[in-house]
C-alpha cells in the first residue's frame, strides 16, 4: 500500500474509506473529531510518538465499524461484520463511570460517620471502575491509569490512613487529605472526559 509522508492523513483516509457507507456529513464529523483528538493529544503529549497516538486511537476498521453500527448502517464485510463478530458499542454514556468514581467519594468525605454511605460509596466506585474498564470510549492505557488513580490509589491511601498510625491525628489533616484526594479524582476524571473517544 502506498503511503504519504503524513501518517495522520493516511490514518484519516483509512477511516474515511472504511466508513464510506456513512452519510457524508456524519463521515466528515467523525473525521473532524478524530483530527481534533489527534491534535489535542499531540499538544498535551509533545514527547509521545505520533504512531503511538494513532495506535491508542484504534484500528480504522474498528472505528468505522463502531460508527456504522451506531448509525445503524453496519455493512457486511466491514470491521468484522463478515465474520459475524458483534461490533462493540458504547451503551453507557462516558460520563456515567466518571461520576461514579468521583461523586460517591465526595459524599463519603462529607458524611464520614455514616457507615452505610461509606459502603455504598465503595460499591458505586467499584461499579464505576468496571464501567470504565469495559467502556469503548478510552484506550486500554487510559483505562488502566484511570482505574489506578481513581479507584486503587485512593482505596490504598484510605486503608493506610485508617488502619495504621502513619497518619497524623486530628480532623484537620484528615480533611486536607480528603480534599487532596478529591482534587486528584476530579482532575483525573476531567482528563479522561477530555480525551474520550467520540
Amino acid at each position: 500500500m502506498k503511503t504519504s509522508a503524513d501518517p495522520v492523513r493516511d490514518y484519516l483516509s483509512a477511516v474515511g474509506r472504511e466508513a464510506s457507507a456513512l452519510p457524508a456529513d456524519r463521515r466528515q464529523e467523525l473525521l473532524a473529531d478524530l483530527a481534533e483528538h489527534i491534535e489535542v493529544t499531540r499538544a498535551e503529549r509533545p514527547d509521545a510518538a505520533l504512531g503511538q497516538i494513532l495506535t491508542e486511537l484504534g484500528d480504522p476498521r474498528t472505528i468505522a465499524a463502531t460508527a456504522l453500527a451506531e448509525a445503524g448502517n453496519g455493512a457486511p464485510g466491514r470491521g468484522g461484520a463478515e465474520t459475524g463478530a458483534p461490533v462493540r458499542r458504547g451503551k453507557v454514556h462516558p460520563l456515567v463511570p466518571l461520576l461514579m468514581l468521583t461523586v460517591p467519594f465526595f459524599f463519603a468525605t462529607v458524611f464520614p460517620d455514616v457507615t452505610f454511605l461509606s459502603f455504598c460509596s465503595a460499591v458505586f466506585r467499584l461499579i464505576g471502575a468496571v464501567l470504565l474498564c469495559t467502556s469503548v470510549h478510552w484506550a486500554t492505557a487510559h483505562k488502566v491509569v484511570g482505574v489506578l488513580i481513581t479507584a486503587v490509589l485512593p482505596t490504598v491511601a484510605i486503608t493506610v490512613w485508617t488502619e495504621t498510625t502513619v497518619a497524623p491525628a486530628g480532623a484537620g489533616p484528615a480533611l486536607a487529605a480528603n480534599l487532596v484526594t478529591l482534587a486528584v479524582l476530579i482532575g483525573t476524571t476531567g482528563r479522561l472526559w477530555k480525551i474520550r473517544r467520540a
